[in-house]
């Protein structure tokens, strides 16, 4: 047995870009799903390695930004403060769980910044509170905040490989 060169690079292993299909369909499934799906993985980055945490979103009607709440005393509102580059991973397994060519996931990449300004607060606030009524007191508590996300694209994968991406623009949809 011989050892290989680790800087070799390993044709087989090698991950091939994937096409992205075209979808005009695409913001109307994203839209579906954002609404159907209640909790999602908030993905974000600390100085040595990601950290996942579940959330409760709600989304813009325009799909442009989210919102979600965190208590000020935890990890995560910390590593949000020091970057505020986000993914948030909604998924569809628990409606398929041995069916794995029909679960869709979404992964939605933004910039996450907390919401500091009383009237957009108060906007952002009754959005995730009429999605999330169970969660209208940690809402509302002082030690919690809300972050909006400026969602920046939409990754869409279905059938276990097929990709599709959509960027909302700040005047309507634009399709990438």
């Amino acid at each position: 047995m011989t050892s290989r060169d680790k800087s070799e690079p390993d044709d087989k292993l090698a991950i091939k870009p994937r096409k992205i299909i075209d979808d005009p369909e695409l913001p109307e499934r994203i839209r579906r799903l954002v609404n159907e799906e209640p909790y999602g993985v908030l993905c974000t980055q600390g100085e040595e390695e990601p950290y996942g945490s579940l959330v409760a979103f709600a989304f813009s009607d325009d799909l442009s930004a989210f919102v979600f709440a965190t208590p000020k005393e935890t990890r995560k509102y910390s590593l949000l403060k020091k970057n505020e580059g986000v993914a948030l991973v909604i998924d569809t397994r628990g409606k398929h769980p041995d069916e794995m060519s029909r679960v869709e996931a979404l992964t939605v990449t933004g910039r996450a910044g907390e919401i500091e300004e009383e009237t957009s607060l108060q906007t952002w606030s009754l959005l995730l509170g009429k999605r999330h009524p169970h969660l209208k007191a940690f809402i509302e508590a002082e030690t919690s905040t809300l972050f909006k996300v400026s969602v920046t694209r939409y990754y869409h994968v279905s059938r276990f490989q097929e990709l599709r991406q959509w960027q909302p623009s700040e005047s309507g949809h634009k399709k990438t």
